[in-house]
C-alpha cells in the first residue's frame, strides 16, 4: 500500500473557545491526516448551533493542511437507542437525535456518521434489528442530507446488536435506503465479539466481504484490547499494551485491502496525556517504542 493511501488519527475534543477550529489543530498536532470527533457531548443531546462552532475557520485550516473532508468522522451521541421498541419516548428521541446529527455532521462538511447500532434490552436481537432498521427508514426519509451511517461492530455487552457481520448484514437488508448503510469495524469490539484477528486478519476479513462486503467499510477503530478474543468487555487499550498487540494492529492499518479508509484510534488516556501523537508516528513507521508509555 502506498503512503498517501493511508488515513490514520485519532478522536479528538471540541471545545470552547476554538471549537472546530481547536479539533482542527489537535488532530494536526498528533500528525494525523484524518480524525473523528462528536458535535457536542457524548453522553446527551444538548447541542450548540453550528453558527457558534468555528466551522469556517476550521474547514479553512483543513484545506491549508491538504486534509481531505471526505476522510473525516462524526461519531452520534452514546444516548441513542434505535434498537428497542419497548420504550416509545426513547424511540422517537433516538430517531430524533440521529436526523439532528446527520444534518449537523453534513454542517461541518463530514459525510460519515458513526452509530452504536444499540441494545434490544431484552426483546431479542431479531426485534432490536428490525426496530433500527426502521427507525433508520424514517430518519432517512426526512434528514435531507447525503451523509452516510457507519454501524459500528459491537464486542456483545449486554443485550448489544451488531455483535456479529450476520447481525450487521440483517440491519442493512431490512433498511428500505441501503445506500445510506456502511460499517465501522472496531478491532477491539470484534475480537472481543469472538473474531480471531490476532491470529488470521485474513480470515476474518474475507468472512466479512462474503457476509456484508467491503464497499461498505467506511471506518476502521484501530483499538488494542485489554481483554482475549470472546471476552464481550469493550475495553480499550494503547496499541501495543493489549491482547492484539502492535503487529496485527499495524497490519491491519496497512492491509492492502483497507487502502483509503480512515482509521480512527479510540485508545485511552495515560497520565492523563493523549497517546495519539506516539500511537500514529508508531503504526505510520511500523517502529514499536518498547514501554512507550513509560
Amino acid at each position: 500500500m502506498k503512503k498517501e493511501d493511508i488515513y490514520i488519527g485519532s478522536h479528538v475534543g471540541m471545545n470552547a473557545p476554538d471549537f472546530y477550529l481547536g479539533s482542527v489543530k489537535e488532530a494536526l498536532s498528533y500528525g494525523a491526516n484524518t480524525f473523528m470527533f462528536y458535535t457536542g457531548a457524548p453522553q446527551n443531546s444538548f447541542r450548540k448551533p453550528l453558527s457558534e462552532l468555528k466551522i469556517q475557520e476550521g474547514r479553512k485550516l483543513l484545506q491549508e493542511a491538504g486534509i481531505d473532508e471526505n476522510k473525516l468522522i462524526v461519531h452520534a451521541p452514546y444516548i441513542i437507542n434505535a434498537a428497542n421498541f419497548s420504550r416509545q419516548d426513547l424511540y422517537e428521541m433516538s430517531i430524533n437525535t440521529i436526523v439532528s446529527e446527520l444534518r449537523r455532521t453534513a454542517g461541518f462538511g463530514a459525510h460519515i456518521l458513526v452509530l452504536h447500532p444499540g441494545s434490544h434490552v431484552g426483546m431479542g436481537a431479531p426485534s432490536g434489528i428490525l426496530a433500527l432498521a426502521k427507525a433508520l427508514d424514517l430518519v432517512f426519509e426526512v434528514d435531507g442530507t447525503d451523509v452516510k451511517i457507519a454501524i459500528e461492530t459491537m464486542a456483545g455487552k449486554g443485550h448489544e446488536i451488531g455483535i456479529t457481520f450476520e447481525q450487521i448484514r440483517a440491519i442493512i437488508d431490512k433498511c428500505n435506503h441501503k445506500e445510506r448503510l456502511g460499517v465501522c469495524l472496531d478491532t477491539c469490539h470484534i475480537s472481543d465479539a469472538g473474531y480471531d484477528i490476532k491470529n488470521n486478519f485474513d480470515k476474518v476479513l474475507d468472512e466479512f466481504d462474503r457476509v456484508v462486503g467491503l464497499d461498505r467499510l467506511l471506518v476502521v477503530h484501530v483499538n488494542d484490547s485489554k481483554n482475549p478474543i470472546g471476552a464481550h468487555k469493550d475495553r480499550h487499550e494503547n496499541i501495543g499494551y493489549g491482547y492484539l498487540g502492535f503487529d496485527v494492529l499495524y497490519n491491519i492499518v496497512h492491509h492492502p485491502k483497507l487502502g483509503g479508509i480512515p482509521m480512527i484510534l479510540e485508545t485511552p488516556y495515560y497520565n492523563e496525556k493523549a497517546p495519539y501523537k506516539q500511537e500514529i508516528e508508531m503504526l505510520r513507521s511500523g517502529k514499536y517504542v518498547d514501554n512507550w508509555r513509560d
